[in-house]
């Protein structure tokens, strides 16, 4: 099983990076916006829609606020499985922000996600480092 990990330290305090984070209906607004046009909740799903125009639900697995760490999972799409972790740790005088997707998906997939990932963290610290 592929296992994509991404970390970058972010300038901002992780207290902020983490209320960002761990608003699970505000993905489009507050962590990746452009990078994901649409979030709407559908009881505890959050169906997203990206740039490229794909729709994939999501479902929330674990918020833990003591370790800053959202856990989801992708339901449809073109994964047999697909876990999705983000996490924030104090670090310098901000944050690093640690992505990591585990999947089950045909190489190309799996390369488009790993591009993906890159994109979306990315976002997130111009996002997160513009601030308010």
């Amino acid at each position: 099983m592929p296992s994509i990990r991404h970390e970058i330290q972010i300038d901002t305090p992780p207290e902020k990076v983490w209320d960002a984070l761990r608003d699970f209906g505000a993905l489009h607004e507050r962590l990746v916006p452009g990078f994901v046009t649409e979030c709407t909740m559908d009881g505890p799903d959050r169906v997203v829609t990206f740039a490229n125009g794909a729709v994939m639900r999501e479902v929330l697995i674990d918020l833990d606020d003591e370790e800053r760490r959202l856990v989801w999972t992708i339901v449809d799409g073109p994964y047999r499985h697909h876990n999705g972790a983000a996490q924030v740790f104090a670090e310098r005088g901000g944050s690093r922000f640690v992505w990591t997707a585990d999947l089950l998906a045909d190489g190309d997939v799996v390369t488009q996600t790993e591009a993906a990932t890159e994109m979306r963290i990315a976002t997130v610290k111009k996002t997160l480092e513009a601030g308010d």
